[in-house]
C-alpha cells in the first residue's frame, strides 16, 4: 500500500523520515504526540525556527485517524496577500481572463490535515479570513458562490510568541483562542545535546555517507557543545558543508566552521556550571590531541609524554560536560606542542593523571 501524500506549496514531497533522539524531552514529545494523535483536536506547535515543528506535526498526523488521507503544508510567510483566499479556498474557473480553476489548500487537506506554518506571519486581512474558515470549516472558491463544507484538521505552527502578539494587537485574541488549547511545544536542539549524536548518524545516513565516513570524537563533542541557533536545520547544513570540504573520510574540527570548532577557553558561563573536573578537561584535551595525529595513539602519547595506559583511561572517561571541549580545542589554538613545550596547566595536570595512573 502507496503512503499518504504530503503536499508543500502546491508540490508533492516525501516524508523524510520519525523524530530522532531518545533524550527525555524527546521522549516526553513523542508521548504528547501519540496522546494528541487519537484526537481530532486543532493543534499549536510552537517552537524555534529549525526545530522541527513540521515534523512534529507529521508525526501528529501519522498517529491520527487521517494518516490515510493527505497532509498539505503551508508557508503562511510566503503567502501573498492579493493570493491568499485563492491559495487557501481556491478559484473558480474563468474567474478572470486566463484563470483555471483549483481547490485550495483547504480542500486538497480534506480528509486529512493541512499544515499552517508561521501563522503568526498571517497579516490581519489573512487573519480574519482564516478565522471565518476555522469556525465552520466550510469555504467558498473566488468567484464562486457555493458553499463546500472540508473535513480537514489544522494544525498550526509559530516561532512567534502569540500571547505577546495578541497583548500588542498584532494577533488577533479570537483567532489565537480558536488555535491554541492543545499546544505541543518542540524544544530547542540545545535543550536536547545527548540527542546529537544520533542526528549526526541520520543525517550521515540521509546524505549517504554512513558507510564511508565517521566523525571524529573531538569533532562530535565540539557539535555538542555548540548552542545551534538553527536547531537541528542548521545541524544538517553543517554536516553537508563538513562532507563537501572535508579532504578524508574522517570528520575533524578542523571541518566545522570556527565558532563551533573554536570557542573561547572560558565562557561567561561559570565553572560550576560545566562541571570542569580535571579528568574531564584533559580527557577532552586527549582526544583533541588524538584528532590531530589522525588516531596513532603512539604519537598522541609521545605528544602529550604520557603512558598508554593513561591515554586510554582518559579516552574512556566519560565527560558529564560536553561544552568544556571548547576549552580543550583552545589549548589546541596553534601547533601540536611538542612534549617538553605542553602548556603548563595542561602538562601538570597529565602529568599528574599519569602518575596517579600509574599508581
Amino acid at each position: 500500500m502507496s503512503r499518504p501524500s504530503v503536499v508543500r506549496n502546491g508540490e508533492e514531497v516525501t516524508h523524510v523520515g520519525l523524530l530522532v533522539g531518545q533524550s527525555p524531552v524527546m521522549q516526553e514529545l513523542r508521548s504528547q504526540i501519540a496522546r494528541i494523535g487519537r484526537t481530532g483536536f486543532t493543534v499549536l506547535v510552537e517552537g524555534e525556527s529549525g526545530a522541527g515543528k513540521e515534523l512534529v506535526a507529521r508525526e501528529i498526523h501519522e498517529r491520527s485517524r487521517r494518516s490515510r488521507g493527505p497532509f498539505v503544508a503551508v508557508n503562511c510567510a510566503a503567502l501573498v496577500e492579493t493570493l491568499l483566499e485563492a491559495e487557501l479556498f481556491g478559484i473558480e474557473e474563468r474567474t478572470a481572463t486566463g484563470v483555471r480553476g483549483r481547490r485550495g489548500k483547504f480542500e486538497q487537506a480534506d480528509g486529512g490535515t493541512l499544515f499552517l506554518d508561521e501563522v503568526g506571519d498571517l497579516s490581519a486581512t489573512a487573519q480574519a479570513k482564516l478565522l471565518r474558515v476555522l469556525q465552520d470549516l466550510t469555504v467558498e472558491r473566488v468567484g464562486g458562490s457555493e458553499t463546500r463544507t472540508v473535513d480537514t484538521r489544522v494544525i498550526a505552527a509559530t516561532n512567534r510568541a502569540l500571547p505577546e502578539m495578541v497583548r500588542r494587537g498584532t494577533f488577533r485574541a479570537d483567532l489565537y483562542y480558536r488555535l491554541s488549547g492543545v499546544d505541543v511545544v518542540v524544544p530547542p536542539l540545545r535543550k536536547r545535546r545527548g540527542d546529537i549524536p544520533a542526528l549526526v548518524t541520520h543525517f550521515l545516513h540521509r546524505y549517504g555517507y554512513s558507510a564511508t565516513v565517521v566523525v571524529a570524537p573531538a569533532a562530535l563533542d565540539a557539535l555538542i557543545g555548540y548552542d545551534w541557533p538553527g536547531n537541528v536545520r542548521q545541524l544538517g547544513r553543517i554536516i553537508e558543508r563538513a562532507l563537501a570540504l572535508s579532504s578524508t573520510t574522517t570528520l575533524s574540527v578542523r571541518d566545522l566552521p570556527r565558532e563551533i570548532g573554536r570557542w573561547p577557553l572560558m565562557e561567561e558561563t561559570g565553572a560550576d556550571a560545566l562541571d570542569l573536573t580535571l579528568r574531564a578537561w584533559s580527557s577532552r584535551y586527549v582526544r583533541l590531541v588524538l584528532d590531530r595525529c589522525r588516531g596513532n595513539k603512539k604519537r598522541a602519547c609521545d605528544t602529550l609524554d604520557i603512558s598508554y595506559h593513561t591515554l586510554q583511561s582518559l579516552l574512556e572517561f566519560a565527560s558529564p560536560a560536553p561544552a568544556m571541549a571548547a576549552g580543550a580545542e583552545a589549548l589546541l589554538h596553534a601547533e601540536i606542542p611538542r612534549p617538553a613545550r605542553v602548556g603548563t596547566a595542561a602538562g601538570s595536570a597529565l602529568a599528574c593523571l599519569d602518575q596517579s595512573a600509574g599508581e
